[in-house]
């Protein structure tokens, strides 16, 4: 469950030309639902720049297995 909210911005330049730039505003809320294979305890998240990176890291038991490869002769 994330949420958060979005202040209003408003900007205008009284220059030769007008600008105005807005953008939504407001209160949001997202909420999904994780795999089972995923483990919960290691989950990271990192807010830089307005943008949230989430790293949902898989459970060890859910990792793929190696199998080395013999090569005949």
């Amino acid at each position: 469950f994330i949420s958060g909210e979005r202040h209003r911005a408003v900007s205008k330049d009284d220059g030769e030309t007008t600008l105005r730039h807005e953008r939504s505003y407001g209160r949001f809320e997202r909420s999904f639902t994780l795999p089972e294979s995923i483990a919960a305890e290691k989950i990271e998240a990192q807010y830089e720049n307005g943008v949230l990176n989430i790293a949902l890291p898989k459970a060890e038991e859910a990792q793929g297995k190696l199998v080395p490869i013999q090569t005949g002769k």
